[in-house]
């Protein structure tokens, strides 16, 4: 009679899914607010505020590869687990860092010098990118740490993407009330219209909220997570599970190593499917806001409601999709993989809005130049989803396939 695993608890699960809930929440202000409060609350130029998202960009995907790389070789610290240490130091990271991006420096108002700022924010953006991606890396590292069997992996994975969702929506929900807040206790009615250096209240206590909740969660998470690590008598018992990363003999065909991708044009279909699915997303969920206040005029509280709009009907229509099937299969490779599309993902977007801002026709944000937004939106994410289907096209001539031999 041979043991089976016991089923992680429920209360187990819902503390490991909570564990990457601060990310999610930062993650969301980051690409949602971080260039309209820079550009049109702190009034930086466009080059300058495009400049701290490449800088963010660039250094989370270094940083994922890095992290993803040391994570897997350090033994972490004492009997508390190489994967949660890494959480925790990067959960410290992002604690010590995240509510001062979305403050002004310290002593500044608004005749300080840009480049005070730029110096006074790119170390902790540097900082809090290490911190997100080490978080990251560590969360995604431990399901396997925790379950052995299939289906155990996935639905811990589904309770991690309900909370992501959960994320999201409190975002945009408190950024409504916060200036929902703001319009009903204002005596200038022309505030509620137009983003400036008042509002520099209203993103400290978004930031804050955020960051206090993230920390809540982030003590659940370590108290509630017990890094155990699967046995190897454990994995032969079980005669269904599979590790997480197989070895060779449960490989059919020649293992793929770095190299070996490089040289598959299945790779660099998926690359740029990848690369242009997610700059879609990126760059409407970045430029949303300074195509709401600028481009059709609408009260800032705006920048709150229709992301919230935007990512429910989102959310909701991806219930409806049929699973995507694995393209590429299963290979010792497959991290190299992961994190290849990931790098490839971040550093294009950060490019992808560097370019837009330094194209930007105008100082100030005067009638003429409202069609800038609005040509974003249009054309240059309709330019990257035609791109994405010539690419999606030439599946018909190339189905995705791994066709080295030998």
């Amino acid at each position: 009679m041979s043991d089976k695993p016991v089923p992680l608890p429920v209360c187990r699960r819902l503390a490991y899914a909570v564990g990457h809930f601060f990310n999610d929440l930062c993650a969301s202000m980051w690409f949602t607010y971080l260039l309209v409060y820079y550009h049109s609350v702190l009034g930086f130029k466009d080059t300058n505020a495009g400049a701290l998202l490449l800088v963010g960009q660039i250094a989370d995907g270094i940083c994922t590869l890095l992290v993803g790389y040391e994570s897997d070789r350090t033994a972490g610290c004492g009997k508390y687990g190489k994967r949660k240490t890494w959480h925790l130091v990067g959960t410290i990271s992002v604690f010590a860092s995240f509510p001062f991006i979305f403050n002004p420096c310290i002593g500044c108002d608004e005749k300080s010098p840009q480049t005070t700022g730029m110096i006074y924010t790119i170390p902790l953006i540097l900082i809090f990118q290490f911190g997100w991606a080490a978080t990251q890396i560590s969360h995604l590292s431990l399901i396997p740490e925790l379950v052995t069997c299939e289906h155990a992996k996935v639905e811990l994975t589904s309770y991690r993407y309900a909370f992501t969702v959960v994320a999201n929506i409190a975002v945009y929900a408190v950024a409504w009330l916060l200036f929902h807040f703001q319009s009903q206790h204002t005596e200038d009615p022309s505030t509620s219209q137009s983003l400036g250096w008042v509002d520099i209240p209203t993103f400290r206590y978004l930031a804050l909220i955020i960051w206090a909740i993230g920390t809540v969660t982030s003590v659940i998470f370590h108290l509630g997570t017990k890094e155990e690590g699967v046995q190897p008598q454990e994995r032969e018992e079980t005669g269904k599970s599979q590790p997480s990363i197989p070895d060779s003999s449960q490989i059919s065909g020649p293992m793929l190593l770095w190299k070996h991708w490089l040289v598959e044009p299945a790779f660099y279909q998926v690359a740029v499917l990848y690369m242009c699915t997610r700059l879609i997303v990126n760059l409407s969920q970045t430029y949303i806001p300074m195509y709401l206040t600028n481009s059709l005029s609408l009260p800032k509280n705006y920048i709150a409601t229709i992301p919230l709009v935007m990512y429910v009907s989102g959310f909701m229509s991806s219930l409806v999709m049929k699973p995507v099937n694995k393209w590429i299969g299963t290979s010792q490779s497959g991290a190299f993989v992961y994190g290849a599309m990931s790098f490839t993902d971040k550093v294009a977007n950060g490019i992808g809005v560097m370019i837009i801002q330094s194209l930007h026709p105008c100082h100030t944000l005067d009638s003429d130049c409202k069609w800038f937004y609005r040509t974003v939106m249009v054309i240059v994410t309709g330019g990257v989803a035609g791109v994405a289907a010539l690419c999606l096209s030439t599946l018909l001539i190339w189905p995705i396939a791994i066709r080295r031999q030998g």
